[in-house]
């Protein structure tokens, strides 16, 4: 018996074996056709967005960048200070700075930088933001409408004891129509008017009228008294969007002001640049000359292979000076492009017109110190900020207090057998035919309510305690920091001062190293050129002659770097002093608006004059702004310092015997070779 059991066991393993091992890996479908286009093997790769955005002619124009190797431009572009900057702000939507380059000037974090850079919209998109924006938080006091309607239907039968068909059986239709209008004002209090339509028709034997109408016309007013009281409350959201405002406009005005320090920099840099390879020039060539006489010389038998060596290394020293100096002019002038906005390369070479000054500039202390804590872009923005936590603090300390609102409704009402009809009929409810709306404005059914509601706060009231002492530990920190950065911008002016002083001073004295070394070139020439070997100062003619004339370039490059260090200086102590702007002839404006918007505004201020005045007196909030920061010096300084005397200008000639720095000479790109 066993046996055949164990044979039909055996034949089963054996078909599900089978089964199972010829089964296809994937389904068969009785419609595939074999299209699999739509098919794709991944999630995600490398893809360009569909964007049409035109770029800019300075980028799609620029031609072959200047190189040692290729140095061919087409002319000179001589241009000022006053230039740079119109151009610079012409060009500057985003607001470029050098902190965006590395040492190869080339933008390392374009997404990183450019994109968290200011522009020129970022004010107008704070001003609009619809969460934190202005206008924004003045949408809390717009009036606010709202409606809705329901209707419903009930059929159901009812456990009643009465033999009535319609009592066993309940029907009814209802019909509900609301309508609100609400309006917040500044001291908290919330009007409201309300009309509440409802309609009810159905089948219970106690009524007169099988349908009715009822309409009721409500005016309500809740006056909070504790928490929510007072206009400093109300319109702290406002004050704290506003104020985001102004720190987002000196953050502008800090931006524009670094973009300028960066681009006067720059220029000056830029003639360094031209100085220092004029200056290169003039060593190669006094080079050149005392190599191709010492070769003379030695060709002779007159001179020595190691003089002959000697200078032929300091032609080849001066000539690699020449080409790092060109290369970094190069540098120094696309450094300059770029802040400006324009085409790294457009067949023009761009050098800096205005000259240098070589006057001593010397500012008031106190005026300077005064000027400097008042104007600081920075320490207005902390100043903001001290504002903006006071204000939140308000904010938490009015939530320690319990809810108490002063409620007051009054209604008026009407009931009918009909909603409204086109005229009076003079029927009063329960008769047939009798309007809602009729009853309603005949006045002779009114209800009020008068009360109040309270609500404390949690008890102990946790949360709210950890707001206040949140609030107060965030003013102390800004202060604090206030404090502190005060005590920096003093430093700060401190050392721009001193670095002024020094870099006139260091000018005077490479000036005079210059002039040495130039005497001491012309004296140990004549001396080689006399044809004697040995000078009064021992060693070798040559070797003095060689020495003295890298001296004499490198004295010569230092004055013109002490010179350049200087004007920038200046601009440093104006940076530091918080009057750049002003001393670039800068001053920021909000741009025009659409005509409509004026239009607009004109209308709103012939509204608010013709309107009735309300003073709320001690809810008033507290004023949070001084007026405009000045952007002008005039009457400011005097006004922080009495009797300050303001900027003084002592000019000083340049030491004896030049009377001025050497004019830049335009062939600078003669060949390098013998």
């Amino acid at each position: 018996m066993n046996r055949p059991l164990h044979r039909l066991i055996a034949l089963l393993l054996i078909m599900v074996l089978t089964a199972t091992g010829c089964s296809p890996i994937h389904p068969f479908y009785l419609h595939e056709d074999g299209d699999l286009s739509h098919y794709v093997a991944t999630v995600t790769e490398l893809e360009n967005p569909d964007v049409e955005q035109v770029s800019l002619a300075e980028v799609t124009q620029a031609q072959s960048p200047l190189t040692l190797s290729d140095a061919e431009f087409n002319n000179f572009r001589d241009i000022t200070l006053e230039e740079c900057v119109s151009i610079t702000l012409q060009n500057s939507k985003v607001i470029r700075n050098l902190g965006s380059l590395t040492q190869f000037t080339i933008a390392d974090g374009l997404v990183a930088r450019t994109a968290g850079s200011m522009t020129v919209y970022d004010p107008a998109i704070f001003e609009s933001d619809p969460e934190y924006g202005v206008e924004a938080a003045l949408s809390e006091f717009d009036a606010q409408f709202s409606t809705s309607v329901f209707w419903e239907r009930t059929d159901r039968p009812q456990n009643s004891g009465v033999s009535s068909l319609y009592a066993f059986l309940f029907r009814r239709d209802t019909g509900q129509f609301e309508a609100a209008l609400s309006k917040r004002t500044a001291t908290g209090t919330t009007f409201a008017v309300k009309n509440e339509t409802v309609y009810d028709a159905n089948n219970n034997p106690s009524r007169l009228l099988y349908s009715d109408w009822l309409s009721v016309m409500s005016v309500q007013a809740t006056q909070p008294i504790l928490r929510g009281n007072g206009a400093q409350v109300n319109r702290a959201p406002l004050i704290l969007s506003r104020i985001r405002t102004d720190i987002a406009v000196t953050e502008f005005e800090a931006a524009v002001r670094n973009m300028l320090l960066d681009l006067e920099n720059s220029y000056w840099d830029l003639q360094f640049c031209y100085r220092f390879l004029e200056t290169s020039k003039i060593g190669r060539d006094s080079a050149l000359g005392t190599w191709r006489q010492e070769y003379e010389l030695t060709k002779g038998g007159k001179g020595t292979s190691q003089g002959e060596a000697q200078s032929r290394e300091q032609y080849f020293y001066f000539r690699s000076q020449t080409e790092t100096a060109l290369r970094d002019l190069f540098v120094a002038e696309n450094r300059l492009r770029w802040l400006m906005g324009i085409a790294a390369t457009d067949g023009e070479l761009l050098r800096p017109a205005d000259r240098p000054t070589l006057a001593r500039i010397e500012y008031d202390w106190q005026a300077a110190h005064a000027e400097s804590l008042v104007r600081s872009s920075e320490l207005r923005r902390q100043r903001w900020q001290v504002k903006q936590r006071e204000t939140e603090l308000i904010l938490a300390r009015n939530q320690l207090l319990p809810q108490l609102d002063l409620v007051g409704k009054y209604s008026w009402l009407g009931v009918g057998d009909d909603l409204i009809t086109a005229g009076r009929r003079g029927t009063s409810f329960a008769a047939e035919g009798s309007t809602a709306w009729e009853g309603l404005t005949d006045g002779n059914f009114q209800e009020f309510s008068f009360g109040l509601q309270f609500t404390p706060p949690r008890i102990g009231a946790r949360k709210e305690m950890a707001g206040v002492r949140n609030g107060e530990l965030a003013l102390a920190r800004e202060r604090a920091r206030l404090e502190d950065m005060e005590l920096n911008v003093s430093h700060l002016l401190t050392t721009a001062i001193q670095n002024l002083d020094y870099n006139y001073q260091v000018a005077q004295t490479h000036f005079n190293r210059w002039v040495a070394t130039e005497q001491e070139v012309e004296s140990l020439l004549a001396i080689v050129e006399g044809g004697k070997g040995e000078s009064d100062k021992g060693g070798t003619a040559v070797d003095l002659l060689l020495n003295s004339q890298r001296r004499r370039a490198n004295s010569q490059a230092d004055f013109y770097r002490a010179v350049a260090e200087y004007n920038k200086s200046i601009a440093n102590v104006q940076f530091r002093k918080g009057s750049l702007l002003e001393y670039n002839n800068v001053q920021l404006a909000e741009g025009p608006w659409p005509k409509k918007a004026y239009w607009d505004a004109l209308g709103k201020a012939r509204e608010r004059d013709a309107s009735c005045y309300l003073d709320y007196g001690v809810t008033r909030p507290r004023v949070i702004s001084r007026g405009p920061a000045p952007q002008r010096t005039e009457g400011m300084i005097e006004e922080l310092v009495p009797g300050a005397a303001g900027i003084e200008q002592v000019p000083t000639p340049a030491p004896d015997p030049a009377d001025e720095l050497p004019d830049m000479s335009e062939s600078i790109f003669e060949e390098l070779g013998v």
